[in-house]
C-alpha cells in the first residue's frame, strides 16, 4: 500500500502560477506586432506600465519620433489626437518614475527604454517610452565611451554591441526595463518610415493596442 502511494503521490501534477514568468506586452500596430518582456529588476518601471497597458492608455497613441539607426518613441499622452505636424515629446501624465538603472540592463538592440527630459535624479517619464534600433559598435567606440563614461562594458555586452550594435552611449543615463523578444522587423519598418524636421514620421504610426500577454500556467510532475 505504502508503495503504491508513492507511487501515486509521484504521478501527481501540481498547477502552479507562473508568478516567475515575465511580463509581456503585446504591441499591435498596422506593421504588425511587436512583443517586449518587462525586466523583473526594474519593479518601479515595470509595473508602471503593466499599470497603464492594464488601463489602455496605449491605445492609439503613436510612435511620435522614430530614426534609423536610433530608436522609435511613443507613448505621448497628447499625440492620441495631435494635428499633422504638430511637434510632439512634451505630454506626460503629472508624475515621473524613479530611475533603475543598473550595470545589467544595457542599450542593446531591442532594448525598452524610459524617456526621459534633463531631470537631475534620471527619473523618467510615466508614460513615454522608445525601442533601441541602434547600430554595431566597435571595440574602439567602445573604449572611448568607457574613457568619456567611465562605464565599463562586459566581454558579454562587447560581443552583443559589436554583433547586434545598440546605443552605448545611452547607458547610465536612461532606465531600460524591457526588450523586444518579437518583432524587431516591425520595430525597423517603422524607424524607416519617411519623418519631417523634427522626426515624426509623415503619417501617424499608431500603437493599435497595447495589451499584457497571459501568463501561462505551468505543470510540474513529481
Amino acid at each position: 500500500m505504502k508503495k503504491n502511494i508513492l507511487s501515486l503521490l509521484a504521478l501527481i501534477i501540481i498547477a502552479v502560477s507562473a508568478s516567475a514568468q515575465k511580463n509581456k506586452l503585446k504591441i499591435e500596430t498596422e506593421y504588425g506586432t511587436i512583443v517586449v518582456m518587462l525586466y523583473d529588476n526594474t519593479p518601479l518601471n515595470t509595473n508602471n506600465m503593466v499599470k497603464l497597458a492594464k488601463e489602455h492608455y496605449y491605445d492609439s497613441t503613436i510612435f511620435h519620433r522614430c530614426i534609423p539607426k536610433f530608436v522609435i518613441q511613443g507613448g505621448d499622452s497628447t499625440s492620441k489626437h495631435a494635428k499633422p505636424g504638430q511637434m510632439l515629446g512634451e505630454g506626460g501624465l503629472g508624475y515621473t518614475v524613479p530611475a533603475e538603472i543598473n550595470d545589467s540592463n544595457y542599450h542593446k538592440r531591442g532594448a525598452l527604454g524610459v524617456a526621459r527630459d534633463n531631470t537631475p535624479d534620471k527619473s523618467g517619464s510615466a508614460c513615454q517610452f522608445y525601442i533601441v534600433v541602434g547600430k554595431p559598435f566597435t571595440d574602439a567606440d567602445l573604449d572611448k565611451l568607457t574613457q568619456r563614461t567611465g562605464r565599463v562594458y562586459t566581454p558579454a555586452q562587447r560581443a552583443v554591441y559589436k554583433k547586434d550594435g545598440g546605443t552605448p552611449h545611452l547607458d547610465g543615463n536612461y532606465t531600460v526595463f524591457g526588450e523586444v523578444i518579437e518583432g524587431m522587423d516591425i520595430v525597423d519598418k517603422i524607424a524607416n518610415e519617411a519623418r519631417d524636421s523634427h522626426d515624426r514620421p509623415n503619417k501617424d504610426i499608431r500603437m493599435l493596442t497595447v495589451r499584457m500577454m497571459k501568463k501561462k500556467k505551468r505543470f510540474i510532475l513529481f
